[in-house]
């Protein structure tokens, strides 16, 4: 049951929204999870500042899942998304933020897990 919401500075065509969906379908393995039950948002032409500067690229990416990942999963799931996004948006990996939260009570479809 995870969920990878992203709030990123630049605009995204359908094209790479399609794109970065399927690779982190691809990458949520990374956290023992399938594709299958993953839900993927995007908040895109998103205001960012770091270090009190207004980023031109940049993002907010919070992974949420039910139960926990290992810190090693963990680790390869941040390179991994910094990778996506750098990839598929030019976004540079020191302008990523990766939040992960392991949820113990998550429901779907009329009853919880």
């Amino acid at each position: 049951m995870p969920f990878i919401d992203s709030k990123i500075t630049v605009s995204l065509t359908p094209e790479k929204e399609e794109a970065i969906k399927t690779k982190l379908g691809e990458a949520i393995q990374i956290l023992n999870k399938s594709e299958t039950f993953l839900m993927v948002g995007f908040d895109d032409d998103y205001t960012l500042y770091m270090g009190g500067k207004k980023l031109e690229k940049g993002a907010f990416v919070a992974v949420s899942l039910f139960g926990n990942a290992s810190p090693d999963a963990y680790s390869q799931m941040t390179a991994k998304i910094c990778d996506i996004y750098e990839t598929e948006l030019g976004i540079p990996q020191d302008a990523v933020y990766v939040t992960y939260s392991g949820i113990s009570d998550w429901g779907w479809n009329g009853r919880n897990f």
